[in-house]
């Protein structure tokens, strides 16, 4: 790492420095704070050490300063004169760690390795993050119709709140990236946004997926697991398909919902839980109601807010917009120069229904992108049912279910897994599962 010693010390720098290098870093050195936010200003820098006392200087009040002209980079105050209370402040203020004086060689290694773990795992979720963003299209939330667009404002308008907000709307409308956008609108930002699919498991496999386990609370719990909602820690859980929660698991989520605490499964302690709720359904979950597969109570302290995406058979103005989105990301994702649709392609997708709403037409443009030899897609590349002429008859005397079972079986016999298959159509893994379950799959 490159690394910057802030120290009114001559002698003390040059040890320092030394030292480092030995460690295999590389040094320079500041005696006072203009001089560092000099070096700053010119160079990057991962790490510095930081004196608590220049001269007449205090660090802590140099701190912000570094901070603001280097937000990436890792303070180590250093001090002979420490103290709890400045230790606090100085954590406060924005430091990584702490070092008291006079410090061994192996302590200032430890932090130095500390920091050293975290910049590589920074740089292991930005990897993975570049890797997610060239397999699924950047969200695009813009929108030509007032009906959409007045949606999308309350979404956003509430983003700023901790109201829980249920999502509702068809399968396939985007309940799951106006999730995303409103947390990434929100307070919480910084924090993780965790999904749970909650038709995925059992209530029982749920409940431990929620709220975490103990050793030895069932069969096959080998070791303590924290579960979602500890995971969702100062960040967002998001419950789709709420309208599939088990009755069993109902008032426990009535109870994180009120109390804001939980137990692990097979535990007795009560934990409290810092984290912002939003749900999706796509079911009527007033028909729920009435038949008692639902409770009311929770019903009402997850409508807090609803929002209720149109599908989009119901926002025309978009169809095309949307397309022509798609088919820039899996041109670039092909490596294929595909400039556009063609007329008749661009008649056929804007007359066509989208049972399947935002989701199937994904998936179409995708086909097309993937088929089309040419640089423009073509009716002949869309899927059939897209495709076909007016008045034309379908190929084959199936229905849209017969069809969709069948490129689910295939896609499953090509992928790895069930999270590879969900990837690969487009859909969440808990829609997967209720499609393989609807079909028999």
């Amino acid at each position: 790492m490159n690394i910057l010693v802030i120290d009114d010390d001559a002698s003390l720098r040059r040890t320092l420095r030394t030292s480092l290098e030995v460690l295999g870093h590389q040094a320079a050195e500041a005696r006072d704070g203009a001089e560092a936010l000099e070096l700053l200003s010119r160079r990057p820098f991962d790490t510095a050490l930081l004196d608590l006392r220049l001269g007449q200087e205090q660090g802590l009040d140099l701190l912000p300063g570094l901070l603001a002209l280097a937000p990436g980079l890792h303070v180590v105050v250093v001090t002979a004169y420490a103290t709890i209370a400045t230790a606090v402040e100085a954590m406060r203020r924005g430091a990584f760690d702490y070092l008291p004086k006079p410090f061994t060689p192996d302590q200032l290694r430890a932090v130095l390795e500390r920091i050293a773990e975290l910049r590589r795992l920074q740089s292991h979720v930005e990897d993975l993050e570049e890797q997610v963003r060239s397999v699924l299209p950047e969200v695009d939330l813009r929108t030509s119709e007032p009906g959409v667009q007045a949606v999308l404002d309350m979404a956003f308008k509430t983003a700023a709140t901790e109201a829980t907000i249920l999502l509702r709307g068809e399968s396939g409308t985007g309940k799951g990236v106006l999730a995303r956008a409103i947390h990434a609108r929100s307070p919480r930002a910084a924090g993780p946004f965790v999904t749970v699919a909650c038709p995925s498991l059992s209530a029982e496999l749920l409940e431990s997926e929620l709220f975490g386990h103990v050793q030895g609370a069932f069969t096959g719990a080998v070791r303590d697991t924290l579960g979602k909602v500890a995971a969702a820690e100062g960040g967002t859980l998001f419950l789709d398909e709420i309208g599939d929660l088990p009755p069993a698991m109902q008032p426990k989520l009535l109870r994180l919902l009120q109390e804001r605490c939980y137990e692990r499964v097979g535990d007795t302690r009560t934990r409290a839980c810092n984290l912002r709720i939003l749900t999706a359904t796509n079911r009527n979950l007033e028909a729920e109601l009435a038949a008692g597969r639902f409770r009311e109570d929770l019903f009402y302290r997850l409508n807090v807010i609803e929002v209720t995406l149109p599908p989009l058979r119901e926002r025309r103005a978009d169809i095309l917009p949307l397309a022509e989105h798609l088919l820039g990301f899996f041109a670039r994702q092909n490596g294929k120069r595909v400039s556009g649709f063609s007329p008749r392609a661009l008649d056929a997708l804007a007359r066509y229904d989208w049972p399947g709403n935002i989701r199937e037409l994904r998936n179409a443009v995708e086909r097309g992108v993937i088929l089309t030899s040419a640089a423009w897609i073509e009716p002949e590349h869309l899927p059939a049912q897209i495709g076909a002429p007016r008045g034309a008859a379908m190929p084959a005397p199936l229905t849209l279910e017969q069809m969709e079972a069948e490129h689910i079986r295939r896609t499953l016999a090509a992928s790895n897994g069930i999270e590879d298959a969900a990837v690969r159509l487009g859909i969440d893994p808990s829609t997967l599962y209720r499609k393989r379950k609807k079909y028999g799959i």
